[in-house]
């Protein structure tokens, strides 16, 4: 699977963690920075991800920063794209098995390693229900029709 990550200087000691369990994991990464620790702007980073994965370049994206909700309400604006914030492995399965989330944030101030990449393996091997639950299809599809009616496609 190929996978966008991004993050601000606040997230990216976690986000090279996550990029390294995902490539052991055989999976392809890109990264779209930050690289250093000085202080960056999330949007620069979170945006070029986010549009990655709206138009397939990426299957899904984890995106890491202080707390996870920059980088959510950035993400949600891209049409096509529907993240969400986890902060453990219950919420993380859920938020695939129900919602059909491409996209993981995760807070690098909130959470710790272990339970980071814990997230990020249940949100990766967590398939959506949707395929066999009629219940979880129908949400979602009013989840898409809203994003279709109020986001603008991309070109």
């Amino acid at each position: 699977m190929r996978i966008a990550l991004a993050s601000d200087h606040a997230g990216l000691g976690l986000k090279l963690e996550i990029a390294a369990l995902l490539r052991a994991d055989g999976h392809e990464v890109e990264d779209f920075g930050t690289d250093t620790t000085e202080p960056a702007d999330l949007p620069d980073h979170v945006l070029p991800a986010s549009l990655a994965v709206a138009q397939g370049r990426a299957d899904r994206g984890i995106f890491v920063d202080g707390v996870g909700y920059g980088s959510a309400m950035i993400a949600n604006k891209v049409h096509g794209v529907f993240a969400a914030v986890c902060q453990d492995p219950f919420c993380a399965g859920l938020a695939r098995s129900h919602s059909d989330t491409n996209v993981l944030c995760l807070g690098g101030k909130i959470i710790g390693s272990a339970l980071a990449l814990e997230i990020v393996r249940v949100w990766m091997s967590t398939d959506w229900l949707g395929a066999v639950e009629e219940k979880y299809a129908r949400r979602v599809a009013k989840v898409v029709a809203i994003d279709d009616a109020h986001t603008v496609p991309l070109a």
